[in-house]
């Protein structure tokens, strides 16, 4: 044991200390400010991880947390500070990377999004183990650094139906005879209905079949099956059911999605990101505007109901099709088209004004490095990895004359790691 003064929160949930030695320490279960006692979990090369076991100088940001399992379950890894705590630390930690990284900083920062902090998550993939010698079936999350499911009875990020689903699950994995061969279960609830889909990797029998169907029927959930990859994830029971799917009150939209497409977690966060994007973006009609990894449409929609003449890229015909759809569906004009993001061929382009590029955490190296020297004139980047949204800075700014004008965090993953923020360049 040794006695720490936490210096600072990381972004990853985990005080900052220094040791007699001056070597850095990474303390879970600290805050900026503290004085704690820890205990050396690792010890590397240039840095230690330590867990504190006893805080003798509390932060003005500590505050209990709300779920008995925090600690022990993965999900989450900062339920021990208050919402300003959580999110100075994410702000933070965007500026160190757009610096650091990117050797860039934004003329100005913009508000952070706060949204609801419980019950928001409507996207979850439990992993499921039988383990008889700990009473039968785990369903949940993974543990804190291991491979081990975590015991638990609820979830206070999950909304209230999906978090009492939970013991429930493992009665009925317990039950199955394929209980030691279904490593996970995904849970994809929209704003009309729930779906729990299964991955099984041998064949259920009849007894299961009606044992599933008779969890669905008494908990008011659709369950499908996933026997192999995600093709062949289908629906089990109802075999007729609605499509999932969220509102974007301020746009009139309903955007339709199945449980295995991308989706953010956060639907009322989602909206005020969406919101605040097109504000950015101010698309008006006559405007020729470009959406890069547009997935179903979560902007491109909006952006057309604008007024602006819209083309969606994304790499997945199956997700094109189905923002097609939602298109049509919500009496939207706006096109859609197959491209590899990774590796797009920019001057092949008709020219665009204005894009808008919400990638996954591999950034848009491919995009931002082939833009041509005459447009777009402004970019609204959306990124879920500060690290690559810093990389991609770099080469707008300092390559391709575009000033860094905002940037800001998005709160859409409350009490964990993970940073959402949005930038404007413009030329």
């Amino acid at each position: 044991m040794e006695v720490l003064n936490v210096l600072t929160l990381d972004a990853e949930g985990r005080g900052v200390a220094r040791n007699a030695q001056g070597k850095v320490v990474f303390v879970e279960g600290a805050l900026g400010g503290e004085t704690v006692e820890a205990q050396q979990l690792r010890d590397k090369r240039k840095f230690d991880l330590a867990r504190a076991t006893r805080v003798l100088e509390p932060s003005f940001g500590r505050r209990e947390p709300r779920c008995p399992h925090f600690g022990r379950c993965g999900g989450c890894a900062t339920q021990h500070a208050d919402a300003r705590t959580q999110m100075a630390a994410k702000q933070r930690g965007l500026e160190d990377c757009l610096s650091r990284i990117g050797k860039v900083r934004p003329e100005s920062l913009l508000p952070i999004v706060y949204g609801a902090e419980w019950g928001y998550r409507r996207r979850a993939r439990f992993s499921a183990r039988y383990v008889e010698n700990k009473g039968g079936a785990m369903v949940g999350f993974r543990e804190r650094r291991s491979s081990f499911v975590a015991d638990m009875k609820g979830c206070e990020v999950l909304p209230p139906e999906i978090s009492a689903l939970i013991v429930p699950l493992r009665e009925l994995v317990a039950a199955l005879s394929v209980r030691e061969r279904l490593p996970q279960i995904e849970v994809a609830a929209g704003e009309g209905g729930t779906v729990l889909l299964f991955r099984h990797l041998a064949p259920l029998n009849a007894d299961d079949k009606v044992l599933v169907r008779e969890f669905a029927e008494l908990h008011r959930v659709n369950a499908w099956l996933q026997p192999e990859g995600q093709d062949s994830a289908k629906p089990f029971w109802p075999e007729a059911h609605e499509p999932l799917y969220y509102e974007l009150p301020e746009f009139g939209l309903r955007v339709s999605f199945l449980p295995s497409d991308f989706t953010q977690v956060n639907f009322g966060v989602n909206r005020v990101l969406v919101s605040r994007a097109l504000r950015l973006l101010d698309p008006r009609p006559g405007e020729r505007i470009a959406d890069l990894f547009c997935g179903l449409g979560n902007f491109t929609l909006p952006i057309a109901v604008r007024g602006a003449e819209v083309i969606g890229f994304e790499a997945s015909r199956p997700l094109i099709e189905r923002a097609r759809q939602n298109a049509l569906a919500n009496n939207v004009v706006a096109q859609f088209e197959v491209a590899d993001l990774f590796k797009p061929d920019i001057g092949h382009f008709e020219r665009f004004d204005k894009f808008l590029i919400d990638p996954p955490r591999e950034g848009a190296a491919g995009v931002v490095h082939g833009l041509p020297d005459e447009w777009p004139r402004r970019i609204v980047y959306v990124s879920c990895d500060p690290a690559t949204l810093a990389r991609d800075a770099d080469t707008l700014v300092n390559a391709k004359g575009f000033r860094l004008v905002l940037a800001g965090v998005v709160n859409m993953f409350p009490h964990t790691a993970h940073v959402e923020s949005i930038a404007l360049f413009e030329r």
